[in-house]
């Protein structure tokens, strides 16, 4: 005989979106939630390299950025013993035919000085001073302890009483009522509302409730892990970035991340790095700095997930009755992951949003797709 199991929400996914409501409702309703994987946080959540910039992402972004980071700066230390935050700083460069992009950049964003090019090369020794034409700097931005965050979550969740069915995937879904009957991991869980934080596997989750697709689109981005340059402290090094987005370097205790920032369109999939992507990024990267890549460690890639507009999804399916989407973050997912989840308590309990939020509900709900 089929187990049942019956809650209030059902939420589907348990990356830091999915962990994030959970526990962030918990308090008022039942929750359980399911995991395709054997552990929660396997696919983005766990590959994600994070950063926090208050300046990264459309108008949108940077107003769940300013939500999210009171829970980063004054952390509840009885869920995140340690910082989830360390002061990282991260400094822009352009060649010279992307000068404009740069000073745009600069004068668009907050907090962000043009700086010269000898003192981006005193920030970042390797830089090739020949072909970097202008930098700028934002010293408010930080590294994100990424599984902290999500170990923290969970530990919420579990003394409100969620569970985590892992190994549970989707496999059918029937209205009955005012309630939704799920198949997952042999089981049946009923609930009045579900959940869809499926991650890169969102539209076709949507697809077993009878929702349209939104257009999400997963877009593998690879890393590859480089050890730091001889002679080199890279630790006080800030994250670099090209300001058109053609490659960035992440420093992390003795190594260097290295992105392409590729964004290459994908089925949803356990990622992993192109070799000939991870090359020809890996050759930019060589242009701007004078040292020459030598070795690669190893590499990784993970999927970001998004909307048509580049925006999350948070709200209501504008057709079917039950069924709240959290979904298409992006790049964006673990630094506006505190605002997106007490939104989506909020209206999932059906109260106001926090006041700064309140004007971001039309250009978050599903219903812009409609």
């Amino acid at each position: 005989m089929t187990d049942t199991i019956k809650t209030d929400v059902l939420v589907i996914g348990a990356g830091i979106a999915g962990i994030g409501v959970a526990a962030a409702l918990a308090s008022t309703h039942r929750v359980i939630v399911i995991e395709r994987e054997d552990q929660p946080g396997y696919h983005s959540t766990g590959r994600s390299a994070a950063i926090f910039l208050p300046n990264y992402g459309d108008d949108v972004i940077r107003g769940l950025n300013k939500v999210s980071a009171p829970l980063f700066e004054n952390r509840d230390t009885s869920l995140f013993p340690q910082p989830l935050l360390t002061p990282r700083g991260c400094l822009t460069v352009a060649n010279a035919a992307s000068i404009a992009d740069l000073e745009n950049f600069a004068r668009t964003s907050v907090g962000v000085e043009i700086i010269s090019v000898d003192r981006a090369v005193e920030m970042v020794p390797i830089l090739n001073a020949d072909h970097i034409a202008a930098a700028c700097y934002q010293a408010d931005a930080w590294d994100i302890d990424v599984n902290a965050l999500h170990q923290g979550w969970l530990r919420k969740a579990a003394s409100l009483g969620v569970e985590i069915h892992t190994k549970s995937e989707v496999a059918g879904a029937e209205r009955i009522g005012d309630e939704w009957h799920v198949q997952a991991g042999g089981k049946v869980f009923v609930a009045q509302t579900i959940v869809n934080a499926s991650g890169a596997w969102a539209d076709l989750t949507a697809a077993f409730f009878g929702a349209r697709p939104l257009g999400l689109t997963p877009l593998r981005r690879s890393i590859a892990v480089l050890p730091a340059p001889e002679n080199h402290d890279t630790r006080g090094w800030p994250l670099v970035d090209d300001v058109n987005e053609a490659w960035y370097m992440k420093p992390d205790g003795g190594r260097m991340f290295v992105s392409p920032c590729d964004e290459t369109p994908v089925d949803p999939h356990d990622a992993f790095a192109d070799d000939m992507v991870l090359a020809e990024g890996l050759y930019r990267f060589e242009q701007a700095v004078t040292v020459p890549v030598t070795r690669v460690e190893h590499s990784w890639a993970g999927l970001r997930t998004f909307a048509p507009d580049r925006t999350p999804v948070a709200g209501f399916d504008a057709e079917v009755e039950g069924l709240f989407w959290l979904a298409g973050q992006g790049g964006y997912g673990i630094q506006t992951s505190p605002a997106l989840s007490a939104l989506a308590a909020a209206l999932i309990r059906g109260e106001a949003p926090e006041p700064e939020l309140e004007p971001l509900l039309p250009k978050l709900s599903p219903a812009r797709f409609s």
